[in-house]
């Protein structure tokens, strides 16, 4: 498993920007708003592809056992886009992971999924999901059912309505359920 970043380099960064722009079309209403995909259009506009050009987020060295670095001139390109420099790790953290949980809960709601279960473990072995969080109802379940529905309604009055909760969330935390 590796974090968003490192895939995007790892599959190109304008393949990774097709997709973003893709689900950014899709008729999902404000779930696929709040991005910015100026940044990956700057990166493939700088021939800046991740591991197959040898630079992307990261500088790629040669060979197999070659380390990755940061590429300085992607953090200068980042930094004017960085609003909030206050911002704790874990809120930084819970608003990355809060639109993906959201949108495996919806899953859920929706019928793409059967049960909870399914959904955990296609998140751990199926997008590398953080195993030692159980999947993404799991971990909805172990922060708290209500405290997490909370925590997307607050993110969504702050940041806007694409962190609101799936109703089925809402349900489920007006009734004290969890998902296992």
């Amino acid at each position: 498993p590796v974090g968003p970043i490192t895939l995007a380099d790892e599959v190109g960064v304008d393949v990774a920007g097709h997709v973003a722009t893709f689900l950014s079309g899709a008729d999902l209403g404000v779930r696929m708003e709040g991005g910015d995909l100026s940044l990956m259009q700057s990166f493939i506009e700088n021939e800046w592809l991740g591991k197959k050009t040898g630079k992307g987020f990261f500088l790629h060295g040669k060979g197999k056992k070659a380390k990755k670095t940061v590429n300085p001139d992607a953090l200068k390109l980042i930094e004017p886009m960085v609003t909030d420099k206050k911002l704790a790790d874990d809120e930084v953290q819970m608003r990355l992971m809060g639109r993906f949980i959201n949108e495996a809960i919806f899953c859920l709601q929706d019928g793409v999924i059967d049960d909870a279960v399914s959904g955990d473990i296609a998140a751990i072995f199926g997008i590398g999901f953080a195993p030692f969080r159980g999947g993404p109802f799991r971990f909805v379940d172990n922060y708290g059912v209500q405290n997490y529905a909370d925590l997307m309604n607050k993110y969504a009055d702050q940041y806007g309505e694409q962190f609101r909760p799936p109703q089925l969330l809402m349900d489920m935390a007006a009734q004290g359920k969890t998902f296992h």
